[in-house]
């Protein structure tokens, strides 16, 4: 994710890990928060095998102390007040399979940015309502230091993901691809191309762009919003299901630990300022497969054997939560 724009508040000190991995998370992936010590203790889960709003409760961590990115791509800081129409969001929808293990599930991915925004940076600034306030429609996003952006990170794993899903039968929509629109779509029709389509269950894919040593994932989850057009009362519970579990199974898929600077150890974060979860209606998280910053999680972020383990780790854990609801 970028550091201005829709999902993000101003940047705000760190705050250091205060914990160990939530009893939570631990029963739900036992064996693989093991592996990952002993994994860690045998030379650490980097290597070459290539992936802020305000607090809903205590304990609930910002993650909004990032530093923008520096790259070509980021829009214009003025905010435009152009009423320009948002492009027609035409998601790309996969034949459903005749059989499997997913067939009768549709599941929504939305790839984070859009390598055209940084074109369309009056676009992009228009305002949108997110229930709680209005925000800008979608940001740039953020990028390695060597210049690999998180939108095409979040392209690829998102391509990598609908292949894993279609095998085992789901219909999965994606909510861009790439180059249609030729920007966003805005934060708010993300969330009703999932509405839309009556989603079983749906994920945002994005990479931070935090400080060099911040390190890891974490799973962003929506509070309990009911303000103007979000209700999220309904999903909150059942997000949280599908959050847990998708943490779970990426920890022991891809070996990245769970962030060392947001969700205290948990790899958890509950947050209210971000439209595409506040104006959901159907269960949904966010993913922050690493830090773009920090030189080995970039290692990894860059690196398309490990971004075929990141597609993996989410899909399981979707699998996971499709299977028992």
């Amino acid at each position: 994710m970028s550091y201005v724009g829709p999902d993000f508040d101003p940047p705000q000190p760190r705050r250091p890990r205060r914990g160990p991995l939530t009893v939570a998370l631990a029963a739900l992936v036992p064996g693989a928060l093991l592996g990952w010590l002993v994994y860690e203790a045998v030379g650490g889960s980097g290597g070459s095998s290539g992936a802020a709003g305000t607090a809903a409760s205590s304990s609930t961590v910002s993650s909004s102390s990032r530093a923008p990115a520096a790259s070509a791509a980021t829009p214009g800081t003025n905010r435009s007040t152009n009423d320009a129409k948002q492009p027609s969001a035409t998601p790309t929808t996969s034949a459903p399979a005749a059989s499997g293990a997913l067939k009768g599930k549709v599941i929504v991915v939305d790839p984070g940015h859009n390598p055209g925004n940084f074109r369309h940076p009056a676009e992009i600034n228009r305002q949108v309502d997110i229930g709680t306030n209005k925000k800008e429609c979608d940001t740039t996003g953020t990028s390695t230091n060597a210049g690999y952006t998180e939108a095409r990170f979040t392209l690829d794993v998102a391509h990598r993901l609908r292949t894993i899903l279609e095998r085992q039968g789901a219909t999965v929509k994606l909510t861009h691809d790439g180059d249609s629109p030729p920007w966003g779509p805005c934060v708010d029709e993300r969330a009703r191309i999932g509405n839309t389509a009556h989603a079983d269950a749906a994920i945002s894919i994005h990479a931070d762009g935090s400080a060099e040593g911040d390190r890891g994932f974490h799973v962003i989850l929506p509070a309990s919003v009911h303000a103007g057009a979000a209700d999220t009362r309904p999903i909150v519970a059942s997000s949280r299901d599908l959050g847990e579990r998708v943490a779970g199974t990426f920890l022991r898929v891809t070996g990245e630990p769970p962030s060392n600077y947001v969700g205290e150890g948990t790899g958890l974060v509950t947050r209210q300022d971000l439209g595409g979860l506040n104006l959901s209606t159907v269960p949904k998280v966010f993913i922050e497969c690493g830090n773009m910053r920090d030189s080995k999680d970039a290692a990894l972020l860059t690196s398309g054997t490990w971004r075929q383990k990141a597609a993996q780790g989410i899909s399981e854990g979707i699998v996971s939560f499709l299977r028992q609801s």
